[in-house]
């Protein structure tokens, strides 16, 4: 514990280092973040003002509620291994970090929760800003601002634990760039991005309740909001840990599978 406790801080350190030398491309990620949340939620908003002040059980300050705490739920659970892993088998750069004594996991881990770290001091400001000129409107109670806390915490590990997983793809296919925009896009639509679940037909929600994509945003979204009642909660909570449970079990047997078959071939 107090090696990985070692590395976290290491990793920490040399992230804040190499952002802090891509300013410019930090700063353009930081732009793709917050306008696809202020597209969707200008869009929403028009399209309650065209029916009357609500369509679906959202306001239009709700919806503006709604796609600002997706931008942050979003900003705290976003992963880019599924991207950067194929890169990693192709090159041959994973090799070293098989030779650590630590699983490539953990650098992947702490590099992810400390680049969320540095961004977060200017996606906040920008969340507030935002407030400012949408007028967001929340109908929440003390018990959901608490339950999102977990709720979140959950959720940041359960998307990490699943593209994880997505990511070792890479040790069978030479590109995986398709099954990845195919993942995203239905992320994208299955985790309340692009439009609130309830607008959903019921099918489709029904699908989204049965898959992870709904608790790794949506979930803590709806909580914080306060659209969901303390059963609803439990129910989220229970979805959340039998899915990290299945996520991290598939990992470990596709991590031990995938690394066989790289050495196989001598990458």
């Amino acid at each position: 514990m107090i090696g990985l406790a070692d590395l976290y801080r290491a990793q920490f350190r040399t992230t804040l280092a190499t952002q802090l030398q891509y300013r410019v491309a930090l700063v353009i990620w930081l732009l793709g973040l917050v306008l696809s949340p202020v597209v969707y939620l200008a869009v929403w908003r028009a399209v309650a003002t065209s029916q009357g002040g609500a369509v679906g059980g959202f306001t239009a300050g709700e919806f503006s509620a709604y796609f600002l705490a997706t931008m942050v739920v979003n900003h705290a659970t976003f992963t880019w291994i599924a991207w950067e892993f194929e890169y990693r088998v192709r090159q041959g750069t994973l090799s070293p970090l098989l030779l650590r004594p630590v699983h490539p996991v953990h650098r992947d881990v702490a590099e992810n929760l400390s680049f969320k770290a540095l961004t977060l001091v200017v996606v906040l400001p920008v969340a507030g800003l935002l407030s400012l000129a949408f007028r967001p409107t929340v109908a929440t109670t003390p018990w959901a601002v608490l339950a999102f806390v977990p709720a979140l915490a959950l959720a940041i590990a359960l998307r990490f634990a699943v593209e994880w997983t997505l990511a070792l793809a890479a040790f069978w296919l030479t590109r995986v760039e398709a099954l990845n925009r195919l993942y995203f896009l239905a992320a994208l639509f299955l985790s309340g991005q692009a439009v609130p679940l309830a607008l959903l037909p019921a099918p489709v929600r029904l699908l989204a309740d049965l898959l992870p994509f709904r608790w790794f945003i949506a979930f803590p979204v709806e909580l914080l909001l306060g659209r969901l009642s303390p059963a609803g909660a439990l129910l989220g909570f229970a979805a959340q840990a039998g899915w990290l449970a299945v996520a991290i079990a598939l990992l470990r047997v596709v991590w031990g599978r995938g690394v066989r078959r790289y050495g196989a071939v001598g990458a």
